[in-house]
């Protein structure tokens, strides 16, 4: 694990997160840096650094976090709509080395994205 990890630290309760949702395998949390009037990260506790690092034995994980994602989406009433982003490496926008998805809506997106 690196020091800098501060997907890590808000896991271990190291630093303070507005939690959203946690079980066993994941943990939701709204971003410090809203992009949208929702803006919630969704990591496993498995530190697994990029989507370069999956691994077949990850499948049921990934799935998972996808299913949360749902869950939360309805929970949140984002029933016209949201934007799953999972970013990877430097050149796709990834700035902590932590798998994780952004789950954005409230409001309306353009294509292309970015």
């Amino acid at each position: 694990m690196t020091s800098d990890n501060v997907f890590l630290k808000i896991i271990e309760r190291k630093i303070p997160a507005r939690i959203e949702f946690e079980d066993e395998r994941c943990l939701a949390f709204h971003d410090i840096n809203p992009q949208a009037p929702v803006h919630v990260l969704i990591i496993p506790k498995k530190v697994i650094p990029a989507h370069t690092d999956l691994a077949d034995e990850d499948i049921e994980l990934l799935g998972h976090l996808h299913l949360v994602a749902r869950r939360l989406a309805e929970k949140m009433g984002l029933h016209r709509g949201y934007r799953l982003v999972l970013n990877c490496g430097p050149d796709g926008g990834q700035t902590v080395p932590h798998l994780h998805m952004h789950l954005l809506g409230g409001r309306s997106f353009h294509w292309p994205p970015g």
